[in-house]
């Protein structure tokens, strides 16, 4: 079901000149945290709008105002058993706060945020409806088999994509190419576009993050070869493969000299499953979940990373915000083939492996590409060869260049 989780509201400090930013998360969501507060505040410093952000609470029956730091939240409730009336009753709250704030800029991110503007903007049309990040999400939620093509989810999103192409003032695709989607799915053909990768804060992901020698001693993973992973399994990812791979590398380095170090919330039982189906030693791996601010310091425990989404055709015009972390911390990636443009840019640049099968034969391709970008180096080296990638393809200085063309002179 298409419902909006999370909204962020940013009203510019002079009257009538207002701007609605929707998403689908909850305020805490890392998402929220490095996908979208960084962009609104790109904008905010472009044109001085002042932020609030709406958000959704399982606890609460009514609306709420919470001041978060500098960010002010209004708080929606969202009741699951009653999905379709809170979806309503929260699109109605929408449409007063844009009657009453005069709202002249609605800035979804994402689809299913999209269709919650796009009903907005068809109640209001003096409204610019500007959506961001716009992807296949209901086509890549059914070849992922999360939803099926018959369902109600799919049918309503997809309908509203091809609508949000229609109604749209303008989009921003998450990758190139896009736009031939458009025309081939919904019979669109669009002329007011951007693209605009995942982008990351090249300074939060850096060297100085690299080797932490509390870390380093807290985990024993001196001279060891580190591979990370930060994200979760099933869905739009790899399962068993990932474990398959981990168990590959661990017979090419050595089960003394290997590690796979997981930055997930995957529960403990699932991991022994896993491991004892694979017959990966219990020292290969070591599993934690730490808060976002702080993956930096564990990515830069790593020698190498690995990006294992499924090489679904709609992720072809998809994003994948590790990537760019990754890029930016200096490591070489293990990536699974036509991910956005990601894939191209591993194998163009030397930037790590393309993994092309998933059998004894793809791991070792891999495994020995890696090997061969880290062997006799030392970690400056490899940054220094990584490195460039994120500061070319995910530097906030693209988000910056696409806001400011289409709210740098204001509305």
């Amino acid at each position: 079901m298409i419902f909006v989780t999370s909204i962020l509201i940013s009203f510019l400090k002079t009257p009538n000149k207002r701007i609605l930013f929707i998403t689908q998360w909850p305020f805490e969501d890392a998402l929220i945290q490095t996908y979208t507060l960084p962009y609104v505040r790109i904008i905010q410093n472009i044109t001085s709008w002042y932020p609030y952000v709406v958000v959704a609470d399982r606890t609460i029956n009514k609306i709420a105002i919470k001041k978060r730091g500098s960010v002010i939240t209004i708080v929606l409730p969202y009741l699951k058993q009653y999905l379709f009336l809170r979806w309503v009753l929260n699109i109605i709250i929408l449409w007063r706060i844009v009657k009453q704030k005069k709202v002249g800029v609605i800035h979804p991110v994402c689809t299913p945020a999209g269709a919650v503007g796009t009903i907005l903007k068809m109640a209001n049309r003096k409204v610019v409806l500007n959506i961001d990040s716009f992807e296949p999400h209901a086509e890549s939620m059914v070849e992922n088999k999360t939803w099926k093509r018959a369902g109600l989810k799919f049918r309503l999103l997809f309908y509203f994509e091809g609508l949000e192409t229609r109604i749209a003032d303008y989009l921003i695709f998450a990758a190139p190419g896009m736009q031939d989607y458009i025309r081939e799915k919904y019979g669109t053909i669009i002329n007011k576009y951007s693209v605009k990768p995942a982008c990351v804060n090249i300074e939060a992901f850096s060297d100085k993050f690299i080797g932490s020698k509390e870390l380093v001693d807290k985990y024993n993973l001196a001279d060891k070869i580190v591979c990370v992973y930060a994200g979760k399994f099933g869905g739009i990812y790899l399962e068993d493969e990932i474990f398959q791979f981990v168990k590959a590398c661990e017979s090419f380095w050595g089960k003394d000299r290997f590690c796979f170090l997981l930055l997930s919330n995957a529960k403990d039982t699932y991991m022994k499953k896993k491991m004892d189906e694979y017959h990966i030693e219990a020292s290969s791996i070591i599993k934690l979940f730490v808060r976002h601010t702080e993956i930096p310091y564990y990515m830069g425990l790593a020698n190498f990373a690995i990006s294992p989404y499924k090489s679904v055709p709609s992720k072809r015009y998809c994003t994948p915000i590790k990537d760019g972390e990754y890029w930016a911390m200096g490591l070489p990636v293990v990536i699974t083939p036509n991910i956005s443009v990601d894939s191209e840019i591993v194998k163009e640049n030397a930037g790590g492996a393309i993994l092309e099968s998933f059998d004894e034969a793809g791991y070792q391709k891999a495994i020995e590409q890696i090997n061969n970008i880290i062997k006799g180096k030392t970690r400056a080296e490899i940054y220094c060869q990584i490195r460039p990638l994120a500061e070319k393809h995910r530097n906030f200085s693209i988000a910056k260049d696409i806001y400011g063309k289409l709210y740098g002179k204001g509305l």
